[in-house]
């Protein structure tokens, strides 16, 4: 029920979805004198593997996180994920509030042993591929430790989502020299040099869409600055080859032949292609989808929901912090 759009935009991608995957099946949580006759139609197409669990509240984009948790018991998104809890759903896939879907998920799901703060994860189109990126707002201050787990959490990510079996783990600096940056970077930086991760050292801020790193590790003020900054950049770019293109007769007959290019760089950058960021560090499958998704993009967040529920991602996570040598950080920096 949740984004900009709501059943319009999530109950199309869900049948696309469906059509698309033999084995998934779909619970659509919300409004019933809403969705039912959206979704009467395909009963038969779909059978059991389209189901519909009424809510009766919904938590509004404005809404504080706090409000949602205590107040809005029997609204959907609070029903979707207690269904994770329960086992009944492998993954959660929303476009609503994102705070509140951040605070629900983790007072239903609790984090998994060892992780102190989930953390929100996307995909950054880069050269030759993609680039995992986080924390991109769900921490604004972190210690050191913190960033350690964002490593571990998305070198599971980078090894499922785009099958390299030892990504490269970048941690973002102001330089790549070892004196560079404040105190807590500095004493993550020899966490992450005494762990088992493929640690690279420091990269900058260009290194994100190098194709050098595959995984960019940060704290959620910079990486959430970070990433609607990149956003803002390729709309921009995108707009002002557009414009260039069209301003007189001669460019217009340019484009014709430009066309492809602009396309494959529109979709090289395009949000729609790369929509579902994950909650990881939770003990269940959790991924927000932009609020403003269409249905194209909305069925690329529940891909990811797919893979990563198939492939037990936070499983994966449990295992391979578990794997981590024992650092505590110093206590000055704990007590913050």
């Amino acid at each position: 029920m949740g984004g900009d759009h709501g059943p319009i935009v999530t109950v199309p991608a869900s049948l696309a979805a469906l059509r698309r995957d033999s084995d998934m099946r779909v619970l659509m949580v919300g409004r019933a004198d809403v969705l039912e006759p959206m979704l009467a139609p395909h009963r038969k197409e779909f059978g059991d593997r389209l189901q519909l669990r009424e809510a009766i509240e919904e938590v509004a984009m404005n809404e504080r996180p706090q409000d949602a948790l205590r107040k809005k018991k029997k609204s959907s998104m609070r029903i979707a994920i207690d269904s994770v809890k329960a086992g009944e759903a492998q993954a959660c896939v929303s476009a609503g509030n994102t705070g509140a879907l951040m605070a629900t998920a983790r007072f239903v799901l609790k984090t998994l042993p060892g992780i102190d703060r989930p953390a929100m994860v996307s995909r950054i189109p880069a050269r030759g591929g993609h680039t995992v990126m986080l924390d991109l707002g769900a921490n604004a201050d972190c210690i050191p430790e913190h960033l350690l787990h964002f490593a571990v959490m998305g070198t599971v990510i980078a090894r499922d989502l785009h099958g390299d079996e030892r990504p490269k783990v970048g941690l973002l600096n102001i330089g790549e020299e070892d004196i560079k940056g404040n105190e807590i970077v500095q004493l993550a930086h020899k966490l992450l040099g005494a762990s088992t991760l493929n640690y690279i050292g420091f990269v900058e801020g260009n290194d994100i869409f190098g194709g050098e790193v595959d995984v960019v590790v940060t704290d959620g003020f910079t990486g959430n600055v970070a990433l609607k900054t990149m956003e803002g950049a390729a709309t921009m770019f995108y707009g002002a080859l557009k414009a260039e293109f069209t301003r007189n007769i001669f460019r217009k007959i340019s484009l014709l032949f430009a066309l492809p290019a602009l396309q494959g760089f529109k979709k090289l950058v395009d949000p729609r292609e790369h929509n579902g960021a994950s909650m990881v560090g939770l003990n269940g499958v959790v991924i927000k989808s932009h609020g403003s998704a269409d249905a194209y993009s909305f069925g690329n967040a529940l891909r990811v929901a797919m893979i990563e529920a198939r492939r037990g991602v936070p499983h994966q996570i449990t295992a391979l912090l578990a794997a981590q040598p024992n650092e505590s950080q110093p206590a000055q920096i704990a007590s913050l």
